[in-house]
């Protein structure tokens, strides 16, 4: 039987040693799987879309070019800032509706349920209207807020109104409840998770020091509440950006968003210019989450 002597040892110890990475060599493969999927499917579609924002166009076609005439037509055109004016608008008004909304459910479901498996309860009952489709439940409030619907029939019938109020559908009013209502679980669900992080000690402290609660939820719960706050802000803003399907089936078609310019313009085959707008639309974006995480800082909540 071979044996093995203590060269040969020596010699398998050092050839290990040999093929050994670095940390940090080690840390890029880690990184890399990671790195391929964002740069695959989330880069370079960027970086595509902004190449051809600088193409030119006709009505059939388009040609690789390099002109600034896409974002002249866009940032030169005040019938363009109208329009991002207005969907900004739209992303305060909701952002303000479903953070109140948002936090007072999440308030709720954190400091007045006791046991946790009724918090999950009630939470997975927020969720149940996500099981259908954004569409379905923005087309229900038709028949609710139309001129024959349920509550102008209501109003009618208690003799509240002698006829139909007009602008609850097909108005702003109908955008902006119809967006509150696809959008407001995407608030609730990062403050209630930043509530149920906060240590009741905390609260309790502050009830013994003599602490009201008006006191209490403005001292202690909502700075530390502010990470949650400042997540929902980013997903219900980006949101609302982001919609045109709700702005055009909710305003009847007499009012417009960034996006829905977009839609239009795809269906004329103005690809170019579309992509200009996306482009500048994501600036302004990218802009206000910047704001947002110099204000908050959301890396304890990640």
């Amino acid at each position: 039987m071979a044996t093995t002597t203590s060269a040969d040892m020596d010699g398998i110890k050092s050839s290990k040693k040999a093929f050994r990475l670095s940390p940090a060599a080690i840390s890029y493969l880690q990184a890399t799987p990671l790195t391929v999927i964002l740069g695959g499917f989330l880069l370079l579609p960027i970086l595509m879309i902004l190449v051809v924002s600088f193409w030119d166009y006709d009505f059939a076609q388009m040609y690789p070019d390099f002109l600034s005439m896409n974002y002249t037509e866009t940032l030169g055109s005040w019938v363009t800032w109208k329009i991002y004016v207005n969907t900004l608008k739209y992303a305060l008004m909701v952002w303000v509706l479903t953070l109140f909304i948002g936090f007072w459910v999440a308030y709720f479901l954190a400091f007045h349920i006791r046991t946790t498996a009724m918090q999950m309860v009630l939470f997975l009952v927020c969720t149940v209207p996500f099981l259908t489709s954004n569409i379905i439940r923005m087309i229900s409030w038709i028949p609710v807020l139309g001129r024959n619907g349920l509550v102008n029939s209501t109003l009618i019938n208690s003799g509240i109104i002698s006829e139909p109020v007009e602008w609850l559908l097909y108005s702003d009013f109908a955008v902006v409840l119809a967006m509150v209502h696809l959008y407001t679980l995407f608030m609730v669900t990062p403050i209630f998770n930043t509530l149920m992080r906060i240590d009741k000690a905390l609260v309790e402290a502050a009830r013994d020091a003599g602490a009201t609660s008006w006191q209490t939820l403005t001292n202690v719960i909502l700075p530390l509440a502010k990470p949650g706050m400042a997540i929902g802000t980013i997903f219900v803003v980006t949101l609302v950006m982001a919609d045109f399907s709700t702005v055009q089936v909710m305003s009847g078609g007499q009012s417009a968003s960034v996006a829905l310019m977009m839609k239009n313009q795809m269906s004329l085959l103005q690809y170019p210019a579309a992509a200009a707008n996306a482009v500048v639309l994501l600036v302004l974006v990218l802009m206000m989450v910047a704001g947002i995480l110099r204000i908050v800082d959301i890396r304890k909540e990640l």
